[in-house]
């Protein structure tokens, strides 16, 4: 479940959104400045930013901007849509912003947004490498091998599927879930089409009635569980 910081002065608007994400498939928290803001990036997996302009554009980019230098995260700005503000919007996208929206808005517009920014940024699990018991996935490469075997070949949907298990092991994931989660760009994932990928997931980790690792389990009425000790390896990024 992706984790989303809203931070705005305006107690309704804080209200309204993380109500709003939180019936769908995120986890929101609320903040009221970028004080309170740091203390949260700091104590938690941040996957993206809200930031309210509200409270003065000057304070608000600057917000974007110290984000965007020191957390790899996406961020969308709230804005009026004056002249004034959609200069700062403009200003907003240039300094490290992700995209923006404009009061008044519609939820499924937000939604939108937010899912598509967290689809097309390349997120901090992109230097890891997750292992399961002589499986090794690379989250870089989009890749999964066995040992010293050949490369498993994967659809991107099978291998977003396989990423929302290893980041989660262990825990129960709702079909909403894993349908957010094997999105693959602006495709349809209907409902039927978990129970296929998981087939095929499964069959391709080797997954068999018997005694091999049965790594993805049915909740039956709740979800999938990944059954399996995974282990992140995280790799040095070069610096000149």
């Amino acid at each position: 479940m992706k984790n989303i910081l809203v931070i705005s002065q305006d107690a309704s608007l804080r209200e309204l959104v993380v109500d709003s994400l939180s019936k769908h498939e995120f986890s929101a928290r609320a903040v009221e400045n970028g004080q309170q803001a740091a203390v949260k990036l700091a104590s938690e997996a941040i996957d993206l930013a809200i930031i309210d302009l509200s409270f003065g554009p000057e304070d608000g980019l600057r917000l974007v901007r110290d984000f965007g230098a020191k957390i790899d995260l996406p961020i969308i700005i709230i804005n009026s849509g004056d002249d004034l503000d959609v200069a700062g919007n403009v200003t907003g996208l240039e300094t490290g912003a992700r995209n923006y929206i404009t009061k008044p808005f519609g939820l499924p517009e937000l939604l939108a947004r937010v899912r598509a920014a967290l689809r097309e940024w390349p997120g901090r699990d992109c230097n890891k490498i997750f292992h399961f018991d002589d499986w090794r996935v690379s989250a870089k490469r989009r890749r999964l091998r066995r040992g010293t075997d050949r490369e498993v070949k994967l659809t991107a949907g099978e291998f977003n599927l396989l990423m929302a298990f290893l980041k989660n092991p262990g825990r129960v994931l709702s079909r909403e879930q894993l349908l957010v989660a094997t999105r693959v760009y602006h495709q349809e994932v209907y409902d039927r089409s978990i129970d296929v990928q998981i087939l095929r997931l499964r069959r391709k980790l080797g997954q068999r009635t018997g005694s091999s690792p049965q790594y993805i389990r049915t909740e039956r009425g709740t979800g999938y569980v990944f059954d399996s000790v995974v282990n992140v390896e995280e790799l040095r990024t070069r610096t000149h």
